[in-house]
């Protein structure tokens, strides 16, 4: 009775956040403060676009992949990219600010992954600009704009290029390219990062609707070093709409030999290509994305929320490269842009189930790192392969030296080898089990074996770590780490076997004696000197699931039963009470498993556009780790699918009673639905 209290209570409590719940896919913000203002993404994977409060600006542009050391730690950090779609408006040559504006609203549409502003600026305009991260090209993006006059105006329309504070040796250049039916004009910026390691390059055009001829001329202006614009004046007469566009490229030279020219193919391709073919090709390709979604009936507030989850990781992530998100995806530059456990555990196997062909690129970016993860092994004494807790674009140790998870948050390793063994568990790929999957579950194997400390039957211990729980730092055998071990070992054998290979026969013994250790009252104890502390998040209930170690219900049951009263209220991260979701959905529990779906993000929401911070009352959005393991908790939770060896298979599992139906479409790579009533 406590949980419903509790549930309706901050249902309550949070009305003030809810916007507009009863659309599954448009979240529309039309009171926004710009002093409590959370921007949000729109993202293709690749370049990563947050929204402002300001009319005509975007907080950020990241690019993945682009990192460079400049100040925060001495480590790599992801890096601004040229803010490439900045712009000004002037009616009757004054200048729109966010001070002569009225009725400012904005929206985001999750369906096809675009963010609209909308506004009237007095007696004499309406204006609408949309702006997309573009899906089928993934270094492009484009802005489309639309004036309607109330009364005759004449406007000056700006694009504006600026370079990011942290960039250096900034070069600008403008340049038009006359053909016989087009003519093109190049807004071009590029810079170094600030060791020169990198050289950042944007290039952006405008696209008319006007035959060639009767296009408005365009003149360039340059500032300064760091800012030049482009820029055309037109009059439009009462009652119509002026529409125009602009396209930009965005690359570094981490993807491409050639950026700067690259730059201004990619610019000039999207401007023959034209705005409707653009726009078209893009919603295709996020309709074909959507084919795999998580439909709820009977909760019109979680399904949106659930949409703008899985929107997130859609955007964060694509196929066909060697990229892996970050917790803050590509809404900023939140712990610095590194990979950790992150990928691997919790967004990985939302996007596994969905599509396999994107979490492919996850299990590839650790592949192609994997001979540096070697190295680290052998620096720190060990065999086999030994991945970083942070990494970055070569896979060295990115943590922070005033750290210890660097050194010292081993099951990362064993996270990774999960990742691999998992994605030939739901393809059944067995050439890519044996050329890629097999090199990571071996050599990650072969480093349990050294690391564990040989102390008789039972007793191969795995001392001195930072637990899953990072409050626990340099504590011996905890439960996570131990489990994680024993399973990489285990799935190694299993890999050797479909593979016809000789496994070590010391990763079974290895596996058969690490321990895991259990309390006088027969709950399994989270690390050897553990005594009830608090826990920031789940460790002991991740044996149950991902890891499967522990598989007796009435077990599973006494730990969560435990560990449930060890979360603070505060400061703890979403995925734990995911995981307290999905375990008692498995156990029957939907009244329970409702109450910490709910309680996993609905304190963490943040204005307008409920996006997901870090933790209950945070400020550092958007958190796509926490979405990874709530979304974890309705697919594998309410929706029973479970990772097997021999595919994706479903268990028994419960439905909160507020909910008729959870359908899952596009699931695996049969593209199969499950429906739970």
């Amino acid at each position: 009775m406590m949980n419903k209290i509790y549930t309706l209570l901050l249902s309550l409590v949070l009305v003030g956040r809810t916007v507009h719940a009863q659309n599954e896919w448009v979240i529309k913000a039309d009171k926004i403060d710009p002093a409590n203002y959370y921007g949000v993404t729109v993202a293709n994977g690749m370049i990563g676009i947050v929204s402002s409060p300001e009319p005509f600006k975007v907080k950020n542009v990241v690019l993945a992949g682009a990192y460079d050391l400049y100040g925060r730690g001495r480590v790599s950090n992801f890096l601004n990219s040229f803010n490439l779609l900045n712009m000004y408006l002037e009616i009757n040559n004054k200048r729109i600010d966010a001070g002569n504006i009225s009725n400012f609203k904005q929206e985001l549409d999750m369906r096809h992954a675009s963010f609209t502003t909308t506004f009237d600026y007095g007696d004499e305009a309406s204006i609408k600009y949309t702006y997309y991260s573009l899906r089928h090209l993934p270094f492009t993006v484009l802005m489309d704009i639309s004036i309607t006059a109330k009364k005759t105006i004449n406007i000056t329309a700006a694009s504006i290029m600026e370079a990011p504070d942290a960039l250096k040796d900034v070069q600008n250049y403008y340049n038009e390219i006359d053909r016989p039916h087009v003519t093109v004009s190049l807004l071009t910026s590029t810079a170094k990062s600030p060791t020169g390691k990198l050289l950042l390059c944007a290039s952006n055009t405008f696209l008319f609707n006007e035959v060639h001829g009767q296009e408005p001329r365009v003149i360039h202006e340059m500032w300064d070093n760091n800012m030049h614009l482009m820029k055309f004046s037109k009059t439009i007469a009462t009652g119509q709409t002026y529409q125009y566009a602009v396209a930009g490229s965005s690359i570094t030279s981490a993807h491409d030999a050639d950026p700067l020219n690259q730059a201004e193919r990619l610019t000039m391709f999207a401007k023959l290509e034209g705005r409707e073919r653009l726009i078209q090709y893009h919603e295709k390709a996020w309709d074909d994305l959507w084919k795999s979604d998580i439909k709820i009936e009977g909760d019109p507030q979680s399904q949106q929320d659930v949409h703008s989850m899985l929107y997130h990781l859609y955007s964060f992530s694509r196929a066909g490269t060697a990229y892996s998100p970050s917790p803050m995806g590509l809404s900023g530059l939140g712990y610095n842009g590194h990979v950790f456990w992150d990928a691997d555990l919790w967004m990985y196997p939302a996007l596994l189930v969905l599509h396999p062909e994107i979490a492919k690129s996850l299990v590839e970016y650790r592949y192609q790192r994997l001979a540096v993860a070697k190295q680290n092994a052998f620096s720190h004494g060990y065999k086999g392969a030994m991945f970083p807790w942070e990494s970055a674009d070569s896979g060295v140790e990115e943590t922070p030296v005033w750290a210890l998870s660097g050194p010292f948050e081993h099951h990362i390793t064993a996270c990774v080898a999960l990742a691999a063994w998992n994605y030939y568990c739901v393809t059944q790929d067995k050439q890519w089990l044996l050329e890629k999957g097999w090199p990571i579950l071996l050599a990650t194997a072969d480093f349990w074996v050294s690391r564990v400390e040989r102390n008789g039957p039972g007793h191969y211990d795995i001392k001195d770590v930072v637990a899953a729980d990072e409050w626990a730092e340099n504590i011996d055998n905890d439960a996570f780490t131990n489990a994680a071990a024993k399973a990489n070992l285990q799935n190694a054998g299993l890999a050797a076997k479909i593979l016809g290979l000789k496994a070590d026969p010391d990763w079974e013994t290895v596996a058969q004696n690490i321990p895991i250790l259990k309390m006088d009252n027969g709950v399994t104890k989270e690390f050897e000197t553990y005594k009830g502390e608090g826990i920031k998040q789940a460790d002991v209930n991740l044996l149950a699931y991902p890891l499967k170690t522990i598989t007796d219900p009435a077990q599973i049951k006494k730990d969560l039963e435990y560990y449930e009263t060890r979360v603070p209220n505060e400061g703890t991260p979403a995925m734990t009470q995911g995981i307290f979701t999905l375990l008692h959905s498995r156990l029957g529990n939907g009244d329970k498993a409702y109450h910490f779906f709910k309680d996993a993000y609905e304190p963490n929401l943040n204005p307008p556009f409920r996006v997901i911070a870090e933790t209950k009352g945070g400020t550092n959005p958007y958190f796509a780790t926490g979405a990874g393991g709530i979304l974890q908790s309705l697919l594998m939770g309410f929706g029973g699918l479970d990772i097997t060896s021999k595919g994706i298979e479903q268990v028994k599992s419960k439905l909160p009673p507020n909910w008729k139906s959870v359908t899952i479409t596009g699931v695996g790579v049969e593209k199969k639905t499950y429906i739970i009533k």
